[in-house]
């Protein structure tokens, strides 16, 4: 049995021959393979590296402008913000600044109108006194005609009487 042991195992071990052509292939596959396709396989990685490496720089580029317009936006909306709050400040201002001229306008006006009223009846009572005057100095030359039985025909004497009437009446009123 121990012969067909060591025999068995010279069975799986080829002969030095088969060894050494092999290795002859071997040597000229592996040659041939460096040669002609390393060099190309070489240039595709190489190119798919750069297309990488190009798309990971596009991509940090298309970023950081990203960033960049962000914040631009950014900045424009704090800055229109700002304008606004601005804006809306000056208009409060503006209304009130309205209102108040519209007050002191109407406060203007009111006092002219009142003024005017005022003289237009201090107007109309001097008128309404003057021709009170009138009526009651001929009422009164006549009811002294009458009472002195003739009349009172001078104009310088009714004048006189009227006016120291007028004047009587005056004094009781403020006597009052």
């Amino acid at each position: 049995m121990e012969t067909v042991a060591a025999g068995g195992i010279s069975l799986f071990l080829p002969e030095p021959y088969d060894i050494f052509w092999s290795l002859v292939v071997l040597i000229i596959l592996a040659l041939f393979f460096y040669k002609y396709f390393l060099p190309k396989f070489n240039q595709i990685f190489d190119a798919r590296a750069e297309k990488i490496q190009g798309g990971v720089e596009k991509a940090e580029k298309a970023q950081k402008e990203a960033l960049a317009a962000k914040k631009k936006y950014e900045d424009r909306l704090g800055n229109a913000r700002v304008e606004a709050s601005k804006i809306r400040d000056d208009a409060r201002a503006e209304a009130s600044h309205i209102v108040s001229d519209a007050r002191s306008k109407a406060q203007t006006e009111a006092s002219q109108i009142t003024e005017n009223a005022q003289r237009a009846l201090q107007s109309q009572q001097q008128q309404a006194l003057v021709s009170l005057k009138g009526e009651v100095g001929t009422l009164a030359t006549a009811l002294a005609g009458k009472i002195l039985g003739s009349k009172l025909d001078d104009e310088s004497i009714q004048s006189t009487m009227i006016n120291s009437m007028i004047d009587d009446i005056e004094s009781d009123k403020s006597a009052k």
